[in-house]
């Protein structure tokens, strides 16, 4: 499969989602060379703070649907029916070649999901402020600067919980101000959510981490926005591959990350994306702290997959226990 940047420039109109189809949720950028302010938590004050959460907080596995981007554009029932066979019961979405709930009224792709044994919690959006050539994406698709309250109101009629930023493309984050004026943009975003009886959350990549002017982008969107209206969906795997650690994180920003991206991370050069369970990424401490960082709902998510995305997700979805509170 190709990664999901040239997916998304190939797809031309829209993938939005972590970007997932659209939205690119996972998308390969350059690696952090530098790692975030929010790492410098004392490491004695995080190892002797209790990070016991009980089997009992931790919710049903999730999937972002990025992950099967392409067999959704085929076969949406089919594919999400395979899905639920595998036992996943949260998911994410992410707008693809039909555009957002995949050319389904919102109402309509819940429901079919609640046919299933599934319940869509959360969706990934774009700001839209992007070049043409970076996405071209249709005038007439929504995005939090065009038509945020339509984005609002769909999500509300699909019954989901959260309304994701799924990522910012190069010509929108070349400076501070870009990322204070998100800032303002994600507390209108948040009010509009909590008014709908939802929660806005920014997803992040590894780009966030790395200073600007000797500032780090992520510290502006979590210091500059409402911790009571914008919250963090933290991508577990960017945030390992920019030298952060997720518990210090949780540690420092205490119930600020509800949602999480459960990806792992391939012993190579690369530090590629694989399956959970078959990389790097030692995930039992991080679950062991869900409750320190407020999380409501993970989601596996791999952006490329080796073969047959459905093989890798099975494979994830086996993997998961071994990391699990017991």
């Amino acid at each position: 499969m190709q990664n999901r940047r040239n997916f998304l420039r190939a797809s031309g109109a829209l993938m939005l989602g972590g970007l997932g189809s659209l939205m690119l949720p996972g998308c390969n950028t350059k690696d952090a060379k530098t790692t975030s302010e929010t790492d410098s938590t004392d490491s004695t004050a995080t190892a002797n703070t209790s990070q016991n959460t009980p089997a009992a907080a931790i919710p049903a596995a999730g999937l972002q649907l990025y992950t099967v981007r392409e067999l959704l554009d085929k076969d949406l029932k089919g594919t999400l029916q395979k899905i639920a066979d595998i036992g996943y019961k949260n998911m994410e979405a992410a707008a693809g070649a039909k555009g957002h709930y995949y050319g389904l009224k919102p109402k309509e792709f819940a429901s079919m999901l609640d046919g299933m044994g599934m319940k869509v919690r959360s969706n990934h959006v774009l700001v839209g402020g992007q070049a043409k050539e970076e996405a071209p994406l249709p005038d007439s698709l929504q995005t939090l600067n065009n038509n945020m309250q339509q984005l609002v109101d769909m999500a509300a009629e699909a019954g989901q919980s959260y309304l994701v930023c799924a990522f910012l493309f190069p010509s929108e984050r070349k400076t501070i101000d870009q990322y204070k004026k998100y800032a303002e943009l994600f507390n209108k975003t948040g009010e509009a959510c909590k008014k709908a009886g939802l929660t806005f959350a920014y997803h992040n990549h590894d780009f966030e981490f790395q200073k600007i002017d000797n500032q780090v982008p992520y510290d502006i969107l979590l210091n500059e926005t409402d911790k009571d209206l914008v919250k963090m969906e933290l991508d577990l795997y960017w945030a390992e591959k920019s030298g952060n650690d997720p518990v210090a994180l949780f540690q420092k920003h205490q119930g600020r990350f509800p949602l999480w991206h459960v990806k792992d991370m391939d012993n190579t050069d690369k530090k590629f994306f694989t399956e959970v369970g078959n990389g790097t990424i030692d995930f039992k401490p991080i679950f062991e702290a869900a409750q320190t960082a407020g999380m409501e709902y993970y989601f596996v998510e791999q952006d490329v997959t080796p073969g047959n995305p459905i093989d890798s997700i099975t494979t994830s979805f086996k993997n998961l226990p071994k990391f699990l509170p017991a």
